[in-house]
């Protein structure tokens, strides 16, 4: 099977071609600039393999969460080339690319932790699977740090940068981390083959029907909302004065 495989939900900006002659990628780390990078990536896997758009069998998207621009991106460009092409595609969400190398490395039980700034986190559990690959313990979530909790007992491989970015995580009962898994983000590579898994076992969707995977609803929250999520008291500001008359 032959699937492309682009993700730019978080400041890595990855590019994978799986084919059965094997996989080929093409990545950068970057803060922005993700929309110049990628078509040239694109172009530069399809030559590579000297396979045209049309030969795929589908593109799998990474869909979010992670930055709301990035998460545009990965989804805009990978129904443009879908609808200009006639694939069809598959979402696959950035926790689960996480998730699933570890899977695929041998641990049972995953969650997968992303910054989200503003205080929070990007979580999602995940269990192994041997159909799908992997499968959700309960729906993707954002939240404080200190609202993260495992779903059910057992032994959790800790991946992500979630981690990195608050190390508290890392102290909660049930999770193993070490450094390389903490400074994990996603990857193409592993994007690819949860899409392959999907497109044989059916499904694929049309481009009009690939949705971001956005979790967090608001974009910016006020001084007294972040303060709320943190359990802090709100700033009081003291009243304004009146000018004499």
């Amino acid at each position: 099977m032959r699937v492309l495989a682009i993700d730019t939900s978080t400041e890595a900006l990855s590019i994978a071609l799986c084919t059965e002659r094997g996989t080929i990628e093409r990545g950068l780390e970057m803060a922005r600039g993700h929309a110049e990078q990628i078509l040239p990536l694109i172009d530069a896997v399809l030559v590579e393999a000297n396979v045209r758009l049309s030969e795929l069998d589908g593109i799998a998207a990474g869909v979010g969460p992670g930055t709301f621009t990035g998460v545009r991106i990965s989804v805009a460009v990978a129904q443009g080339l879908a609808y200009g092409a006639g694939l069809p595609v598959v979402p696959v969400t950035s926790l689960e690319a996480l998730a699933f190398p570890a899977i695929e490395a041998g641990a049972e039980l995953v969650i997968a932790c992303l910054d989200a700034r503003m205080g929070e986190v990007y979580w999602g559990c995940f269990a192994r699977d041997p159909a799908q690959g992997l499968r959700a313990l309960g729906s993707l979530q954002v939240s404080p740090a200190s609202r993260v909790h495992l779903p059910d007992a057992g032994r959790y491989r800790g991946v992500g940068r979630g981690f990195t970015a608050y190390p508290e995580l890392a102290a909660l009962a049930g999770i193993d981390i070490d450094a390389r898994s903490a400074a994990a983000l996603p990857n193409a590579a592993d994007i690819a083959r949860l899409g392959a898994l999907r497109f044989a076992a059916g499904q694929g969707v049309d481009p009009a029907d690939l949705k971001p995977e956005y979790v967090r609803d608001k974009v910016a929250l006020t001084e007294a909302e972040r303060r709320a999520e943190m359990g802090r008291p709100a700033e009081r500001r003291p009243a304004k004065r009146r000018p004499a008359k």
